[in-house]
């Protein structure tokens, strides 16, 4: 098929040479059986190829299904995906089929592969290899023929070296790589997409399309789109819906875009996978803010304890007091970063004044005392309050955290967190 005639038929838009390349090679794999992965970040449209390649396929006319591996809970995805007799486990009432027995004949496209636990990615191997799988509470082997096409936001290859992903299950899913681009490593096609979803909003909400000016368009390109075409095209119905003018402007474009919350994200650490921060970026403004706070309670405290000996029950004499005091009150004036405007709802996150603090006291010799800085401590504190807060309810739990639902599993699963 013609490339431009397979963008039209699944309304794909653009025309750098990174996407030209992902839909030539999941045209030219359609019509074989391989296994495909598909790489990308989230919010690409990776589904979008995995459809592709089904409706390509000699498979076309039978079944397609689409699993996310991380929305499906640990215990119950085995039976989600291979199917239980009755009685296998508590609530199985009955007999029931899985995926890949349902499935057989066509595709399936299993989703943030890189969420699948370690045991069932051992029988998703299997299936891939010889045909067979075995349904939870059985013995009887059976067989499916399914053909499947993987996705992940996940460098794989990463997970492997760290025990959270079989090596052979690796390599047999990346039989065939498809990396779908980031939509900042293809700006220029952001006007034409953004073009294409304010044209379908305005017909869908019987309005006039919205037009951008030179300096909005070029706002528009260098906005990093960490959630890429997802965010371009909520963003595009925002304005289409919500903007009372037609013509719009930089600074009104500005209005719908958290460009303030992306200026004040700390610096990323070269072992910090972009996609990751992206997504749990709200939930590190809290760790950072709380971490801030409690940090310079501690300093007030010991400023007031060295201005005033009597509440501490010591003298300090083998230190400069009055240094240590002007010290103290030095880093706890507020902090202004030249660049940004501070204000109650942009406070600047600066973290070089989380020191610890050491006192010299005349019985004991010295004392350390410390916050404790560690990120992933206070992030796990965060979400038990959450889910205490809400009383288990995961999805109200994640819209206070400010993460998805799907994040915040994750994060229980690795923290061990018992609700």
């Amino acid at each position: 098929m013609d490339l431009q005639a397979l963008k039209n038929r699944f309304s794909i838009i653009g025309n750098t040479p990174a996407i030209n390349h992902a839909l030539n090679t999941a045209e030219q794999v359609a019509s074989t059986d391989l296994t495909v992965l598909i790489v990308g970040e989230s919010g690409v449209g990776k589904e979008v190829f995995s459809q592709i390649i089904h409706s390509l396929s000699a498979r076309k006319h039978n079944p397609f299904i689409a699993v996310n591996c991380g929305a499906i809970p640990e215990g119950t995805i085995d039976s989600e995906l291979f199917g239980h007799e009755k009685g296998s486990f508590t609530g199985a009432v009955d007999s029931r089929k899985g995926y890949f027995e349902t499935v057989s004949g066509g595709t399936i496209f299993l989703d943030e592969i890189g969420e699948l636990p370690l045991g069932t990615q051992a029988r998703l191997l299997r299936v891939l290899e010889t045909g067979e799988f075995i349904r939870v509470g059985s013995s009887k082997v059976q067989k499916s023929d399914v053909r499947v096409v993987a996705a992940t936001n996940r460098e794989l290859l990463e997970f492997t070296q760290k025990g959270k992903f079989r090596e052979d299950l690796y390599y047999r899913l990346n039989t065939v790589p498809i990396r779908v681009p980031s939509l900042r490593d293809r700006k220029e096609d952001i006007p034409l997409l953004f073009r294409k979803f304010v044209v379908d909003f305005a017909e869908k909400y019987k309005t006039k399309p919205i037009f951008l000016d030179e300096e909005a368009r070029n706002l528009l390109i260098e906005y990093p789109w960490p959630g890429n075409v997802r965010e371009l095209k909520n963003i595009a119905e925002q304005i289409s819906v919500l903007s009372k003018v037609e013509h719009i402007n930089a600074e009104v474009l500005a209005g719908f875009l958290p460009i303030q919350t992306l200026n004040n994200v700390p610096m990323l650490t070269g072992n910090t996978p972009v996609g990751e921060f992206a997504n749990e970026r709200e939930i590190l403004y809290k760790l950072f803010f709380d971490m801030k706070k409690d940090v310079n309670e501690l300093k007030k405290m010991f400023l007031e304890i060295l201005q005033n000996p009597t509440l501490s029950g010591t003298t300090h004499s083998n230190f400069n007091k009055e240094s240590l005091i002007n010290e103290l009150k030095e880093e706890l004036k507020p902090v202004v970063n030249p660049s940004h405007h501070t204000s109650p709802n942009n406070p600047t996150v600066h973290l070089s004044s989380a020191q610890p603090i050491l006192l010299d006291n005349e019985l004991n010799g010295h004392y350390e005392v410390e916050e404790s800085l560690n990120i992933m401590d206070k992030e796990k504190e965060l979400i038990l309050k959450a889910l205490k807060k809400h009383r288990g309810r995961r999805k109200d739990a994640s819209t206070d955290l400010g993460i998805s639902e799907r994040t915040l599993y994750r994060k229980i699963k690795e923290y061990d967190i018992e609700e």
